[in-house]
Formats: structure tokens, sequence, C-alpha cells
């Protein structure tokens, strides 16, 4: 921590993280040539050593699906009434905890009515990371309108279109997982100008890695789609020319709605979950944004849609939720002991801030003047319980990544507790 004040008062630091958490199923490799995944895959065979996949993170791209399609979901467009005994349960999670913890939950057990519960649902946050679930959104509402007849074509796409890290890159720190097939090597480092991904890795670094070098690029290049339309992919130096000459208005017009639009169609108000600018200094400075905030009870919304297959359609909700499922090293509310067994799909965001304060030392999830913590996850327990929760808070001074993960202990407790009483 910087010693000097006016420094120490300025400091904004994303939340990094010192090892790489990964997504989607280990067996995926040959569906999304994520290259990545072969290692896992490898490892998961025994025929390369590592560390091994949780439990809950061994499940094949086959065993993945959508829990609310059909007739099912059809009862789920909100607003929703708390259970008496859910939301009983719930609420004794929180009398000695910080009052700025709020939280939407839903259980959808198969086999049994939905259960609601709540805290505080229409409490803003800044939603950190959790905004890179709408860039995801916006990346499939694009892709179906380049091909609204074919997800062969969506695929191949993102496959195939190899983009190169530039200055939309930078500054970054987040580590990705980078897997060269031929050597056989393993790295986790930051994005470098030069590196290259296909789209579905820049996708998966955005979403397991969190990078937020990946999501500006993988933004830019959802930009590009919706200007060039059927030409994209456009040359370097038409790229260069659009963002070099299109009005910077015009830009932020753009980029706001590939992002938000998404949102609006399933029924988030602007109220209720906004991205408004990119993740990386220069993104920022290419394309001039706005605010961004979000709620539990919108955040909630984009489970429940991505569980009907309601975000664009059913095969973009599919693949969106393959990229949340977590296989190998699970941070913050995914830790939980509680959950190793349990399939889990996850995003988290976090923002912290610091100042100079005597006997305080500030560090990874702990800002003294802002600290924070956003989780949001559907989760698939062996016995067949099957929630989603979105928890956000701004509790100062503690480890906001500890306390998530023993919430998330007790929270899947009272859905078992509520569940026998009831």
């Amino acid at each position: 921590m910087p010693k000097h004040p006016k420094l120490a008062a300025a400091l904004f630091m994303l939340m990094l993280l010192s090892t790489v958490a990964t997504a989607y199923p280990f067996d995926g490799f040959g569906t999304t040539g994520i290259r990545r995944l072969l290692r896992l895959s490898l490892i998961a065979n025994g025929q390369l050593k590592g560390t091994p996949l949780p439990p809950g993170g061994q499940k094949s791209i086959a065993d993945i699906s959508l829990n609310l399609t059909g007739t099912k979901g059809d009862s789920l467009a909100g607003p929703f009434t708390p259970d008496p005994l859910l939301q009983k349960t719930i609420d004794g999670l929180f009398p000695n905890r910080d009052a700025s913890y709020a939280m939407a939950m839903l259980d959808i057990t198969p086999g049994r009515a939905p259960r609601y519960a709540e805290r505080k649902p229409g409490n803003k946050f800044n939603p950190g990371s959790v905004g890179k679930l709408a860039i995801a959104a916006g990346l499939f509402t694009e892709l179906a309108r380049l091909f609204p007849e074919s997800v062969e074509q969506r695929i191949n796409l993102l496959k195939t279109r190899m983009v190169t890290a530039d200055r939309w890159a930078q500054p970054n720190h987040h580590e990705i997982p980078i897997y060269d097939i031929e050597k056989r090597t393993y790295a986790a480092r930051a994005v470098r100008d030069g590196d290259t991904f296909s789209l579905y890795e820049w996708t998966d670094h955005t979403l397991s890695a969190s990078s937020n070098a990946a999501a500006s690029i993988l933004w830019k290049e959802v930009m590009l789609m919706r200007r060039f339309g059927a030409a994209y992919p456009p040359s370097p130096e038409a790229e260069k020319q659009f963002f070099a000459e299109f009005p910077r208005d015009s830009l932020r017009i753009m980029a706001l709605d590939i992002v938000n639009s998404p949102l609006r169609a399933i029924g988030i108000s602007a109220d209720d979950w906004q991205l408004g600018s990119f993740f990386t200094a220069t993104g920022k400075k290419i394309v001039p944004g706005e605010g961004s905030w979000g709620n539990p009870r919108g955040i909630l919304q984009y489970l429940i849609a991505l569980e009907r297959g309601k975000i664009v359609d059913e095969w973009s909700s599919l693949e969106i939720k393959r990229m949340m499922y977590m296989t190998a090293r699970r941070i913050r509310y995914a830790s939980s002991p509680a959950l190793n067994e349990a399939a889990v799909f996850f995003k988290s965001g976090s923002l912290y801030r610091c100042k100079e304060e005597a006997g305080f030392s500030c560090g990874k999830y702990k800002g003294n003047v802002e600290n924070n913590m956003n989780s949001v996850a559907i989760v698939e327990q062996p016995d067949g319980r099957c929630y989603m929760v979105v928890l956000m808070s701004n509790v100062l001074k503690v480890n906001s990544a500890v306390e998530h993960q023993t919430l998330a202990t007790y929270i899947d407790r009272a859905i078992k507790t509520a569940e026998k009483k009831d």
C-alpha cells in the first residue's frame, strides 16, 4: 500500500487472483477448440500431472443442461413472493452481519414448487466483473444476428476467428491459463501484447479467469460484429479506421446498447442492472462510458432467463452456462466446502478501495473505503437440490472472500434445513 496519503486515497484496485480459476467442462476441447481444456482432459484421464478436478467439477459437456426450459420456467417471470419458511431460515443468517448484505435466491429443485427468499434485493452495488455476463449476452446476441439459422456457423466463427491482444488489453493484471498443445507447457500469466486466441478462448478468459483484458477485447470484437455485419471480421485497416473516425458518442451508444439491450430483452430494467464502461483504461479511452450498477433482483433475473433458455435462445443460454461451470480452482463463494461435490456455475465480481488509516493494513478483498464483493451462483447438488443465489455486499475492513465462502456454507445448509421442515 503506498505510504503517500494522496496516492493512497486515489488507489482503486480491482480484485486480483494469484491463481487462475477456470470453468467450462473439461472435455469441451473438441467442441470449442479452447486449448486449456485439452490439458484439463489429460489431467482428468491421468495422462498429465496436475491438480485433479474437484468432485463437482468433473461433469462432461453432455451432462450440463438447462433446468427451466419449456413449461417448467413459465411461472418464473416474477415478481416473487418469499417462501415463509425459507425466508425465515435465510433471515436467521444475517442478524449479526453487516447491514450492507443484499441477496436474492431461488430454489428450483426438481419435483417441488420453486421457493424464493431475499434480503434487500433492490440495493445497488458496483457489479465489478459480474458485468462480464452482460458482455457474454451481447456476444451471443450478435452471433445470432449474423447467423440466425445456423448454430454451426456461430460455433465455427467462435473457433476460427483469431484475435491478437493489443492496446485494448492494457493495462491488465488478471492471470489467464495458457496451454501450448505441441510443447505440453502450461503458464498462468497476464495477457501480453501479441497473445492470440480464438473468440471462444477470449470468451473463456473473460468469464472463467475474469480477465479485464479479455473482456475489453471481446467487447471490442462484438462492436465490430455490430458495425460490419456480414463483412465481419474487418481488415486491420478497416477496424482501425472505424474506431478512429466513428463519432465518440456514437461509439458509446453502440457499446452500451450491445451489452445492455440483451438484459432489457429478458426483462431486466436499467434501474436493476447496467454495464457502463470497458474493463481496461485503454478501452475506456477509446470508447466513452457511463456508470455501472446492479442489484440482486436484476442479476437473479439473468440466471432465471439462462435456465429457461431465454438469453437469445437455448443454445446460447446453454453455452453461457457451460462457460460458468467451475472445473478447476474454486474461489470466494464457490470455494465453500459444502459445495465440493456440487456442480457450481459461478461468476464473481469485486472492487476495493483503500486510504491511509492508523492501525489498518489494506489487503485484497479488505478495503476500508469500498469493499464490494458480488457472488452469482447456480448450485446443483448430488442430492438433487438445485438453487441460484446472488449475494452482494460492501463490508469494510474484512476479508469478503472468506465471508462469502462462509455464507455459501450457511445458505446451502439453510436450504436443506427449510426443505426438511417443509
